[in-house]
């Protein structure tokens, strides 16, 4: 990890995003973890308020994305689709093909225990920086970081269609109630080489459905991709 850079050290990244800002120091608070402000004071700021934007811009240009990458598709399926292209997890990788981890300004503690790659402060730092994009460029600045970075995501969850259900209901389920589904295996029939389980899949004490597998990990797939209909149904 780079030391903590001053501004002009930003113009590569500036070049990585297609947008020289006209205030450097927006980016630059964008990547400012909170624990870098505590150690240094009140004067420097820090990015959770440029996240808080950033998450509803990039949410905003994702499902518009998505809309013209899939004009058949039902708000339900959207929403799937939506969800797993701004999960943590996949908003972590899109940073770190940004190298954005190589900027982050980190306290020394969070520093030295791998906060440049953790996965929460990296799409923490995205959203981020999506925030002080649009403050500084506007949503025409955001629309062409968008094409740039998120396009290859948008792309491959449309061609898979939501494969992997136990991702994309974990990640749904995580947006709408800020929870995870809990798998339990109902029962187990026939002879150890053809065995046949059942798993039933909730959130909290709600039943959301079942499924049937020849593996407990089939199962639990079939058991979430069963799950992922009726709330697609319920969401419209």
């Amino acid at each position: 990890m780079r030391a903590s850079p001053s501004l002009p050290d930003l113009a590569e990244l500036e070049g990585r995003l297609g947008h020289t800002f006209s205030d450097r120091v927006l980016l630059a608070t964008a990547l400012t973890h909170r624990s870098f402000r505590n150690e240094r004071g009140g004067g420097a700021g820090h990015n959770e308020r440029l996240e808080l934007l950033g998450d509803a811009v990039v949410g905003l240009l994702v499902t518009h994305m998505l809309m013209r990458a899939a004009p058949a598709a039902s708000e339900g399926s959207l929403s799937l689709l939506r969800s797993q292209v701004v999960s943590e997890g996949s908003l972590a990788e899109r940073a770190r093909e940004l190298g954005l981890g190589e900027w982050l300004r980190l306290g020394k503690g969070e520093g030295q225990s791998g906060g440049a790659d953790k996965p929460s402060l990296l799409s923490d730092a995205f959203e981020a920086v999506f925030g002080a994009l649009f403050l500084d460029g506007g949503l025409i600045a955001c629309q062409a970081a968008a094409e740039r970075l998120l396009r290859g995501a948008i792309e491959r969850v449309c061609a898979e269609g939501g494969s992997d259900q136990k991702s994309a209901l974990q990640d749904l389920l995580q947006k709408l109630h800020q929870a995870r589904p809990r798998y339990e295996i109902l029962s187990t029939s026939g002879p150890e080489h053809e065995k046949e389980f059942v798993v039933a899949v909730y959130l909290a004490d709600r039943l959301l459905a079942q499924g049937i597998g020849r593996s407990k990990r089939s199962a639990e797939q079939s058991a979430a991709g069963a799950a992922l209909d009726v709330l697609d149904a319920e969401l419209g």
